[in-house]
């Protein structure tokens, strides 16, 4: 045996055993992000006090149909506002298009449960709206007249809807941009009218791209909790709050919870049913760019309309109404706890970004290193946390952390004689964990598109030169990947800011970040000292619109799209 040959098996089984630990520490971060998963079905499988018959007889039926109202409609409604307006913005001119087509992304910068209280406070009978009909009306009381009712499901599903269809806008005006101009102008050539070119040419084209942003949506309804506690609409999620805190009873919460997640999972096969056979191709020339055509005064008029309507209703209603709050109660930016629950928010969402990227890279580089199958297979399924609702990972990661906690508490205590108290649950960590699971799809979607857009060869020539797989890693994919990391670390510490019902359930005691105390000061009708911390939550959550706005076209948010597919079936955008 030469020197050569030696020295190139040596190499060779140095890099197979370097493979195999990033193979063992991709999976060990696929079973840290799984756990909270397979906590919950444990739980629901072997509760200590079995209430599902009661609840089956009792509330369920309540909860589910509620659910199921709630989601479709909200899907229905954000499909019609989302796909109309990408419709307009991306086949006709008229007056403020091209602001339109920004402006309508801005809704995502609103959590759906700053709107509920906007909406409630315009629309109430105290509200400016029903004021000004008393006064113009002569209208002495609520008995003179009748007012649609705002505390209701209908409203939850407009709130909802107005919060969510950026989802069904973005992913639509993207698939019909994407389209050629042929198509569109060949059925003109035909006489085919407006109305019928939508339903024959531009609602084929654009079905993937209108029902996945429908499955979002809805799959957003049914995780949501802010809305429709404020509202008063009882729902699975809430029922989650209610047999949990209430009622003392874990197992009975993580049986509602696994009917969450049986519903997200129709959710998402109804997503991928809807377009089993769909196959849309690009010619390989270059596409013929689509001709918008030029509407007559009303028309435009009409369609400028429809498109200010959604944007009004998710974004100008919200933050107007919050910010006359915050300019008529000034004091409320000086009120104890503001400040900490700000520092709360910033160290968690950072924290929680950090880990998150931290262990996608470690996911993803090494299920491309391993030579295993196992890995491979469970990187899809890791993201399954993002479908997942807050208040069903809270459920399991809340109960087996504190029995981990006490644990170590009689440890500590047999060994040391001092109670330390605990340690994970009485802390951030078990929210920040929360997050990691919630949020781990947005990571590992950037992270892994980033990886497949570096060629081969350049990592095939570190090698050579003689770097290790940690080495290829630092030298070559990070500085190539800068862009990536950074939009992944932007939109989960934005997410994470906005996160509302697992904050709720695993923060200790007097713990407040900037998305809890708003939802503690609005649901005591106390808006005024809610403003601060609400506008706030607004202002971070426009630094990850304007970084969609500005990398619409881009790589980087196909990546993120793609990879929040992986996470719920349904290309959720982050």
């Amino acid at each position: 045996m030469t020197r050569t040959t030696a020295r190139r098996r040596h190499d060779l089984a140095l890099r197979q055993r370097g493979g195999r630990g990033w193979s063992v520490a991709a999976m060990a971060v696929a079973a840290l992000v799984l756990m909270p998963v397979l906590a919950v079905a444990w739980i629901a499988l072997s509760p200590t006090d079995n209430i599902w018959p009661h609840l089956l007889s009792t509330v369920m039926p309540r909860y589910f149909g509620n659910t199921v109202l709630l989601a479709a409609g909200t899907g229905l409604l954000a499909a019609a506002m989302g796909a109309g307006s990408a419709w307009l913005v991306s086949m006709y001119d008229f007056p403020g298009r091209v602001p339109l087509q920004w402006l309508l992304l801005l809704p995502l910068a609103v959590p759906a449960y700053i709107g509920a209280y906007a909406l409630a406070d315009f629309l109430d009978y105290s509200g400016p709206v029903q004021i000004a009909l008393r006064g113009w009306f002569g209208w002495e009381s609520a008995r003179d007249y009748w007012f649609p009712r705002i505390r209701s499901i209908e409203a939850a599903i407009v709130v909802l809807a107005s919060a969510l269809y950026p989802y069904v806008y973005l992913l639509t005006r993207a698939a019909l941009n994407e389209q050629s101009g042929s198509a569109y102008e060949v059925a003109r050539a035909l006489g085919t009218g407006p109305w019928a070119l939508f339903r024959r040419v531009g609602l084929p084209l654009a079905r993937p791209a209108i029902v996945a942003g429908s499955a979002i949506a809805m799959m957003e309804a049914v995780a949501d909790y802010g809305v429709v506690s404020y509202f008063g609409v009882q729902t699975l999620n809430t029922g989650i709050f209610t047999t949990w805190l209430e009622r003392r009873n874990a197992g009975g919460a993580a049986q509602i919870a696994c009917v969450i997640l049986l519903i997200v999972v129709l959710l998402a096969l109804w997503e991928r049913f809807g377009r089993r056979n769909a196959r849309y191709h690009q010619s390989a020339r270059q596409p013929r760019p689509i001709q918008r055509q030029r509407l007559r005064p009303l028309a435009g008029a009409l369609a400028t309309l429809a498109c200010v309507l959604p944007f009004a209703l998710g974004f100008l209603l919200p933050v107007g109404v919050i910010l006359r709050y915050a300019l008529a109660y000034p004091e409320g930016w000086f009120t104890p706890g503001l400040l900490q629950a700000a520092w709360h928010t910033v160290t968690l969402g950072g924290m929680a970004a950090l880990l998150t990227v931290a262990m996608a890279l470690v996911m993803v580089y090494g299920t491309r290193l391993s030579r295993r199958a196992l890995p491979r297979l469970l990187l899809p399924v890791t993201t399954v946390g993002y479908a997942a609702p807050g208040a069903v990972l809270a459920v399991g990661i809340l109960i087996p952390l504190a029995a981990l906690d006490h644990r170590v508490a009689d440890v500590w205590l047999a060994l040391t004689g001092n109670d330390p108290g605990l340690i994970l649950t009485g802390s951030g960590a078990a929210i920040v964990l929360a997050y990691v699971v919630r949020f781990f799809a947005i990571g590992q979607g950037a992270i892994d598109g980033a990886f497949t857009r570096v060629p081969p060869s350049l990592p095939m020539a570190a090698r050579s030169l003689g770097r290790d797989d940690a080495g290829v890693l630092r030298d070559v994919f990070l500085p190539l990947m800068r862009g990536s990391v950074g939009a992944a670390l932007l939109l989960v510490f934005v997410d994470c800011v906005k996160e509302l019902p697992a904050t709720l359930l695993l923060r200790p005691f007097n713990y407040e970040t900037l998305a809890t105390r708003t939802h503690e000061r609005a649901s005591i009708e106390d808006l005024g000292n809610a403003a601060p911390a609400a506008l706030l939550v607004m202002s971070v959550g426009l630094l990850a619109v304007a970084f969609l706005a500005r990398t619409n076209l881009g790589g980087a948010t196909r990546d993120l799209q793609n990879g929040a597919a992986r996470g719920n079936g349904a290309g959720r955008p982050a």
